[in-house]
């Protein structure tokens, strides 16, 4: 079964296009890894599949349906800037969605939200409010407010951009630790060494293009297109 979709999708801004012509399926329990320079439509890419972005033109399906006909909860996606409530603690960011949409009670809820709270190894600052984190902590907060939803779909948006070098590792982590789950996975990342780790296939994007997309192995040591072959070497020379 796939887990998504593409068929001829395209997306507009007025006379920009940020999508071209995008046909691609992601198999379901695969992870997949986007990458390529800013304002390639990475990010459009991934918001799509949760209905944040809408498409100009094509088709998007979601676990063999409409997209628009996707259950509550089954794509969750993780941003760059965390969007946690910021007058709510950990446990209640975390509890807030599957009680008022999935209807669990306050309990089932609360114990949901412990146990992936353990899962990203920061259940000691379930009382503690998002200020008093750290970036990293933060983002695992994030990471287990998604999965609290327990999503067949996980979407990630450039999760460690906004986070400095000492706390990317442990988020990091976190995502390699998920991606040994079997859930779906979708990344926009320039965390190349997790790409090569983790990933099952990787993307390169240019212009709202997919313009190469290959195992890691094959993207990294020998990448086909002119334009994958200078984006990495920019980026690994640094």
């Amino acid at each position: 079964m796939n887990a998504i979709d593409f068929t001829n999708v395209n997306k507009w801004y007025g006379n920009f296009q940020a999508l071209k012509n995008i046909n691609l399926t992601v198999n379901k329990g695969e992870i997949l890894v986007i990458c390529g320079p800013s304002g390639s439509g990475k990010s459009t890419l991934i918001r799509t599949v949760n209905g944040l972005e809408s498409i100009s033109q094509g088709e998007i399906s979601v676990l063999n349906q409409p997209i628009l006909d996707t259950p509550a909860g089954k794509v969750g996606m993780v941003f760059q800037h965390f969007n946690l409530f910021p007058h709510l603690t950990v446990i209640e960011n975390l509890t807030l969605a599957p009680i008022r949409t999935l209807k669990l009670s306050k309990q089932e809820a609360t114990d949901r939200a412990m146990h992936y709270l353990q899962r990203v190894n920061i259940s000691e600052q379930a009382s503690k409010y998002p200020i008093q984190l750290s970036g990293g902590q933060q983002q695992r907060v994030a990471i287990a407010r998604s999965l609290c939803m327990e999503p067949e779909i996980l979407l990630f948006d450039e999760p460690t951009s906004a986070l400095d070098p000492e706390t990317i590792q442990e988020v990091l982590d976190v995502m390699v630790d998920l991606a040994s789950d079997g859930i779906t996975m979708m990344c926009v990342t320039h965390e190349m060494g997790f790409a090569r780790k983790v990933a099952h296939r990787v993307i390169f994007m240019d212009q709202g293009e997919v313009l190469e997309m290959a195992t890691p192995e094959q993207i990294f040591s020998a990448p086909q297109h002119p334009r994958t072959q200078q984006f990495l070497n920019q980026i690994l020379s640094h």
